[in-house]
């Protein structure tokens, strides 16, 4: 790589400060001695389309997008990857070199990712998965789910309407439940993730009964801030594996690395520590 060359992205959102991205980011500048900047982005909606044209002149190599971004994005960039497509939303954009934009979706491989790694042993047949909550966090999460092989995924949604809808769109093997029979859902399920923001610092808990879930299963919050959430704890309390939220966040940045800048990175322990004591 020619040593002339100033990396520099960064992440659209609104509100944006509290992102760690500009951290984990900072820390492989770092890490790899490149010069460059990963930069919080404050965009209101109204002000992505031009922030989003702005990335070339500016010399971006591209962008994360992160809430209320993801689906809006997808209407204003020149292309979205298949995944993106299928998903509905996309996190990541890149510059091409005709100053062209291309979208794609990172946090369904984040999620996965970080499942296998903290998890080895977990095999995408041996059970159904639980699903709560139907935005833009699970339909990432259910794509993945579904691609790896997962026989049957159980959708619940405080309003039944909206996981029926996205259920439909996916089809098979999705399937809507109302959000009264939660506790029922865990019955013989493998995996149980939430992608509510019910558990996050400054909202309710999440009020699930586990009483039903199999002590083999795994209980994965993408909420990250706290890193243990209530549900995490009651999981753990009872003896079920838990992931929490930091590894998506740190292995979905990957790939975006690899398309902006050409580098592989590695998510390291360090990198979560760096993080996890920021938090």
């Amino acid at each position: 790589m020619s040593s002339d060359r100033f990396l520099l992205a960064g992440v659209m959102g609104w509100p944006v400060m509290h992102s760690r991205s500009p951290m984990l980011h900072g820390y492989w500048l770092r890490e790899y001695g490149l010069k460059g900047a990963y930069l919080p982005l404050a965009v209101q909606p109204e002000g992505l389309p031009a922030a989003l044209r702005s990335l070339k002149p500016l010399g971006f190599a591209g962008c994360n997008l992160t809430i209320p971004h993801k689906q809006h994005a997808m209407s204003l960039v020149d292309e979205v990857d298949e995944v993106g497509r299928r998903i509905g939303a996309i996190s990541c954009v890149v510059v091409r070199p005709d100053g062209s934009l291309a979208g794609s979706n990172n946090d369904c491989y984040g999620f996965i990712e970080h499942l296998r790694q903290s998890a080895p042993d977990w095999r995408a047949d041996a059970g159904p998965a639980v699903v709560l909550g139907a935005g833009g966090g699970s339909r990432a999460i259910c794509y993945a789910l579904a691609q790896a092989g997962v026989p049957e995924v159980r959708l619940l949604n405080r309003t039944l309407e909206r996981a029926s809808a996205l259920a439909t769109e996916f089809g098979s093997p999705l399937r809507a439940l109302p959000w009264e029979q939660r506790a029922d859902a865990m019955e013989g399920a493998m995996l149980v993730v939430n992608t509510t923001s019910l558990g996050m610092v400054g909202q309710a808990s999440l009020d699930l009964s586990l009483e039903r879930l199999p002590l083999q299963a795994i209980a994965y919050d993408i909420v990250y801030t706290p890193l243990m959430t209530p549900f995490l704890s009651a999981a753990r309390a009872r003896g079920n594996r838990i992931i929490d939220g930091l590894g998506m966040l740190l292995h979905q940045a990957v790939p975006a690395w690899r398309a902006w800048f050409g580098i592989e990175t590695r998510v390291t322990p360090q990198l979560r520590a760096l993080l996890e004591a920021s938090l």
